[in-house]
């Protein structure tokens, strides 16, 4: 009985994190080797522009990358292609001082969600794409296992 209490409770904080989520995707970075020519592509659809959202980075890295940060080129598109923004962000994956992780570990394995935009409102309804390419210039770079956006719906702001 105990068991099956902790199932439900389990199923629940991973059923119910993402109630807003209108698109959530990740790709896997083969080998944890990540190329620069490689560079994932995320489409998803917005059926209401009305609608503020927020998005989020989904990265997961090992323990083993070598660095504090990551520098990301994120380019987002709409369904023609044409390019609404591109932007260089950087995230922090470790404290800098102590080198102590970021985000939320299991193993040597860290995933985190880092804020891209803010009550975002698209131009329109329809499809778009954001493309991410890693901008360390180290190639490939090394130990970092996935990494994935997610959109969702913003709480509406007055």
């Amino acid at each position: 009985m105990r068991r099956l209490g902790l199932v439900l409770c389990i199923a629940l904080l991973i059923g119910g994190c993402d109630t807003n989520a209108v698109y959530k995707e990740y790709t896997d970075i083969e080998d944890g080797k990540w190329y620069i020519k490689n560079a994932p592509s995320f489409s998803f659809e917005i059926t209401d522009a009305s609608q503020p959202y927020n998005i989020y980075y989904n990265l997961r890295n090992s323990l083993s990358y070598g660095y504090f940060n990551l520098y990301l080129t994120r380019y987002l598109r709409d369904a023609t292609g044409k390019e609404i923004e591109s932007r260089l962000d950087e995230l922090v994956l470790m404290d800098p001082k102590t080198g102590k992780p970021n985000g939320d570990g299991l193993g040597d394995l860290f995933d985190h969600k880092f804020l891209i935009k803010r009550n975002y409102h698209f131009p329109k309804t329809g499809k778009y794409t954001m493309q991410i390419r890693q901008y360390m210039r180290q190639d490939p770079l090394l130990n970092i296992m996935s990494i994935g956006i997610t959109v969702e719906k913003a709480a509406p702001t007055h």
